[in-house]
């Protein structure tokens, strides 16, 4: 993958296909791996990018680094920039939707189209697992490398509506293990606060530019509420909602979500 070096830590991003560009923003704790299949599909018409957020999968994770909202939403302008994409399509997952929401409503950065699948964008948030481990990152940083792999794996799992299959399950958790994936993982949790889309949310009235938000009807992380309330935030947002799919959409539901977004780009 190439590298965006910025502010001293390598961001990882890819680019395959050919026509109008299209953008996919993963969330936490995840990797553009997650969206890499679907992202697939579309370089026949789109020129897709996908990227690892700082602290995630193939990018800087490093002791000491932010790896807030706040940081990650002036990350992705700035990777939009030396991209040299002013208006590409983004489609924007769990923490993916802050991000791209802040990239937008703070920093300038300007869609063409944004879609919002599952995301983190509306108060409250933060399950008690975040909180818990918010509070004790530096204990938890020192779990037993198997108990922390089996917690990561546990964690991961409950995001899912189905049995995730063996080798996406290890692919989800892989960045996340050794020494330096173990406290990078907590490190983005500590992280976590809900001002930084307390800081947004007022503006979603703001918003431009055709938006759409798909939501899978069983996530027990984000439930499916938020969907309606964030579509009635942002005006003439469309709302799709996916049946039989968890937070992890693009597991439960691949080609639902798939033909979702190939309608509205396609629009």
């Amino acid at each position: 993958m190439p590298v965006f070096t910025w502010r001293g830590q390598d961001v990882r991003w890819s680019r395959q296909g050919a026509g109008p560009p299209l953008v996919f923003c993963h969330g936490t704790p995840w990797s553009s791996k997650l969206w890499e299949p679907i992202a697939r599909t579309f370089a026949r018409d789109h020129t897709v990018y996908l990227w690892d957020m700082p602290g995630y999968g193939e990018s800087t994770m490093a002791e000491g680094q932010d790896v807030s909202l706040a940081a990650q939403g002036e990350t992705f302008a700035a990777l939009l920039e030396h991209c040299g994409l002013t208006e590409p399509d983004v489609v924007a997952h769990d923490y993916g939707g802050a991000v791209s929401l802040r990239a937008n409503l703070l920093h300038g950065a300007r869609y063409r189209s944004l879609v919002l699948v599952d995301v983190v964008a509306l108060a409250p948030w933060g399950s008690e697992f975040f909180r818990l481990v918010a509070d004790n990152a530096a204990v938890f940083a020192q779990l037993p490398p198997t108990l922390h792999e089996a917690l990561v794996r546990e964690y991961i799992a409950g995001a899912a509506h189905r049995p995730l299959p063996e080798e996406a399950h290890d692919l989800l958790t892989r960045p996340w293990l050794g020494e330096t994936g173990q406290a990078a993982f907590y490190r983005q949790i500590a992280q976590a606060d809900q001002r930084y889309t307390d800081e947004i949310e007022p503006h979603y009235g703001d918003i431009t530019f055709p938006t759409l938000v798909v939501w899978g009807t069983e996530d027990t992380w984000i439930p499916a509420d938020r969907a309606h309330r964030l579509a009635e935030l942002i005006p003439d947002a469309g709302l799709e909602l996916v049946d039989a799919a968890g937070h992890l959409i693009q597991l439960d539901a691949p080609a639902a979500l798939t033909a979702v977004l190939h309608r509205w780009l396609a629009r």
